[in-house]
């Protein structure tokens, strides 16, 4: 219906968005330099208005909710409150009286024109000049800034490391080195990385206000306004372009399809299954298991089903490891259940009984893989691979143990990454598997 409200005008189109969400004025980010500047002027007996293009059903409630607005002058009843529209609306309110304005864009540009004092909200040095240009009596607050490492925290780049899983077949064919078969692998890394991404941010701009009302994920660029939203919206088609191009034009078709696939499954996760229970860990657990199968295709290499196996398994115990932590967060906070989530904190001992069993599961699989006709193929001393099983199980126990006393990151993977002793642990695994080729 987005098309047809638009054709009958930016004030309807406002209108029905606005009668279909519901914002959280509490959860929003606010500017604290402006928050403060309207406080002392409010303090000084000045009238306030909120005058914004905004659909009066937005910004009523966080007029409310602040409590520093003497009147709303909003979009309502067929008039964008844009621009001249709303240096109109000022003008009857305020009778032709004198007012200072404080705004951000360059639809203000015609009221700090008609304004005694112009108050610009910007980090932008050449829009300042602009407007002090055409209105010397200007003051500067600092407004939304970023960089491209705000950009790129945005990206989860950080999460980029599970994408390392697609060399894991090349490694255990043991053609890891082999040139071409390397470099085709890194660019299919790198367009799965791309593709993750992009529902990363998607993820982010759909659960804002969750993210907003959680201890940690508040401070996302997104949730925390360091980044605007219509870059994310920009950014979603952009990586997803990338994605895919350099997918079939560097690797192949069949990458691309699966890739396809787990862009199509993500997605799926992001809107809805991630709100059911027991689905959203198996989905996650999968998701992990894809990457092994993405990489297989990738290389063009077989892929064992024992590393499939042992795969979803131990990947399925780090995304009950994920949904226990954040229900020990809610505990630690006092809540009961979190938003957008289908557990509560009555199911924490149920998440972590099958969550330590998985692993375990993972740890025995993995034992009866060394015992198979493959290992004997690929090694030459494969009772040597017992000692690889023994870090996996002191690792995988480390990481619940962690979990229980509540020093776990709501995301395992992270975790690891800052771990010492996961470091070491890698170390150990290499190591091991290098003396039993």
């Amino acid at each position: 219906m987005l098309p047809l409200w638009i054709v009958r005008g930016k004030s309807y189109f406002k209108r029905q968005v606005a009668a279909r969400t519901s914002l959280n004025p509490e959860s929003l980010p606010y500017n604290s330099a402006v928050v403060e500047y309207i406080k002392r002027e409010k303090l000084n007996g000045r009238d306030i208005i909120l005058a914004t293009a905004t659909d009066e059903h937005v910004a009523t409630p966080i007029a409310d909710y602040l409590g520093l607005f003497d009147a709303v002058l909003a979009t309502k009843d067929g008039s964008n409150n844009s621009s001249t529209t709303k240096l109109s609306a000022i003008k009857t309110y305020t009778q032709g009286g004198a007012f200072d304005y404080i705004g951000n864009s360059h639809d203000d540009i015609p009221l700090w024109q008609s304004s005694a004092h112009a108050v610009i909200v910007s980090s932008s040095p050449g829009f300042v000049e602009k407007v002090r240009r055409i209105q010397p009596a200007i003051e500067v607050l600092e407004g939304t800034s970023y960089t491209l490492l705000t950009v790129v925290k945005a990206m989860r780049v950080y999460q980029w490391v599970k994408n390392i899983l697609l060399f894991v077949p090349l490694l255990l064919a043991h053609r890891l080195f082999e040139p071409d078969v390397f470099l085709t692998t890194c660019i299919a890394f790198l367009c799965f990385s791309l593709c993750a991404s992009s529902v990363y941010i998607l993820n982010d701009l759909l659960d804002l206000e969750s993210d907003r009302l959680h201890v940690r994920k508040k401070n996302r660029p997104f949730a925390s306004g360091k980044l605007p939203i219509s870059l994310g919206v920009m950014l979603v088609p952009l990586l997803i372009i990338c994605a895919f191009g350099g997918s079939y034009l560097f690797v192949s078709q069949d990458f691309t399809i699966v890739l396809l696939a787990y862009f199509a499954i993500t997605t799926a996760y992001t809107f809805l299954l991630k709100k059911i229970a027991i689905i959203d860990v198996l989905l996650l657990a999968g998701l992990c298991a894809f990457r092994l199968l993405a990489g297989a295709i990738a290389g063009d290499v077989l892929i064992s089903q024992w590393l499939i196996a042992f795969s979803v398994f131990i990947f399925l115990s780090l995304a009950f490891v994920k949904r226990y932590s954040e229900l020990i967060a809610l505990i630690a906070d006092n809540k009961t259940e979190a938003k957008g989530r289908a557990y509560t904190v009555g199911d924490v001992d149920l998440l972590r009984s099958v969550g330590t069993a998985c692993g375990l599961v993972s740890i025995l699989i993995f034992a009866f893989y060394i015992n198979s006709r493959e290992v004997t193929n690929l090694y030459h001393r494969p009772q040597l691979l017992w000692g690889v099983g023994i870090c996996l199980l002191y690792w995988i126990l480390r990481v619940w143990f962690v979990a229980h006393r509540g020093q776990m990151h709501d995301d395992p993977i992270i975790f690891t990454v800052k771990d010492k002793a996961s470091y070491v642990v890698v170390a150990l695994l290499v190591t091991i598997v290098v003396f039993a080729l």
